[in-house]
């Protein structure tokens, strides 16, 4: 075999095989017909066979061309198949995405994204990776994940981050306990109480450790637990209350009954939003699903 021979001749091949005219050939593909001829003759060059027997009146098929022709095929319904599944995976219809984020992002405000979004893109698998503030940005910056649903962090090297949404801080404490506490609930009742926090590491503690200090409290702190279910179920038991960013109470209400109190002035909440690495293209998959997350985050705000 000389050179490999192009789709666009197999094709043809493919056409004169069925219709075994040239002529009929000629006028489907838009050609002339002693275009068509040299390229079928070219393509037997490169085969180095003879595909078509032809005379003034007839044209069949060689063994030779019967024998290439379902192979032909096959190549043929194989590239076209390939690229319908590219076209899809170019126009983010078909594709993985890997999206990191926070427990309570994760509980709260991605079913209700991915619901939305495979009523257009069911063919794009979202793939969930859960973790606090630090593990996520690692995973960012090693590309285990797409992009990330965290909170602002701190050195903003290679990262570009898009604000969401606005997670306003509550009290939370067990049902029977809400009648004591005034609506809304004074900083200074963190100092009176027992109250629940998070790890020392989590990016709830940070900011809400953050969140007393600018209102000049120092809370009461008796328990720390790692997880949002564990604190809920503290709560629930009675053991404290907690500030916690009102997006959790999902997770904290799976330890047990809850409510809740808004804070009285000075207002805080933590800022939520996409982290994605500067220097990196996404796919079309995960760049529609960016957009679904943010239009549900409009949604959700207003």
């Amino acid at each position: 075999m000389q050179r490999n021979p192009s789709l666009h001749s197999l094709r043809l091949f493919i056409q004169v095989a069925h219709s075994l005219s040239f002529s009929e050939t000629a006028r489907q593909a838009n050609l002339s017909q002693p275009a068509l001829s040299r390229t079928i003759r070219l393509l037997e060059e490169d085969l180095g066979v003879r595909l078509f027997d032809r005379n003034s009146r007839n044209v069949t098929l060689t063994p030779a061309g019967a024998a290439l022709l379902p192979t032909v095929e096959r190549l043929s319904t194989d590239f076209d198949q390939a690229f319908r599944e590219l076209t899809q995976t170019f126009q983010g219809l078909k594709g993985r995405v890997l999206v990191g984020a926070l427990p309570s992002m994760s509980a709260n405000l991605l079913p209700k994204v991915i619901a939305e979004f495979r009523k257009t893109r069911p063919l794009v698998e979202v793939i969930i990776r859960e973790n606090l503030s630090e593990g996520l940005l690692q995973s960012l910056h090693e590309r285990m994940i797409d992009f990330a649903i965290t909170t602002p962090p701190a050195d903003l090297s290679g990262i570009q981050f898009t604000p969401l949404i606005k997670d306003d801080y509550i009290l939370v404490c067990r049902p029977k306990d809400l009648d004591d506490i005034p609506d809304p609930a004074p900083w200074s009742i963190f100092a009176k109480r027992h109250s629940i926090s998070m790890e020392a590491r989590s990016s709830v503690r940070i900011l809400t450790d953050a969140a007393f200090a600018r209102a000049g409290v120092v809370a009461n702190r008796q328990y720390e637990c790692t997880l949002l279910a564990t604190a809920g179920g503290f709560i629930s038991a009675g053991l404290g209350i907690a500030l916690m960013p009102r997006s959790t109470l999902p997770l904290l209400a799976v330890g047990g009954p809850i409510a809740w109190r808004a804070m009285a002035k000075p207002h805080e909440a933590r800022q939520i939003g996409i982290c994605t690495l500067s220097a990196r293209s996404l796919s079309p998959a995960a760049q529609n699903f960016i957009e679904a997350v943010e239009a549900m985050a409009i949604n959700a705000e207003n």
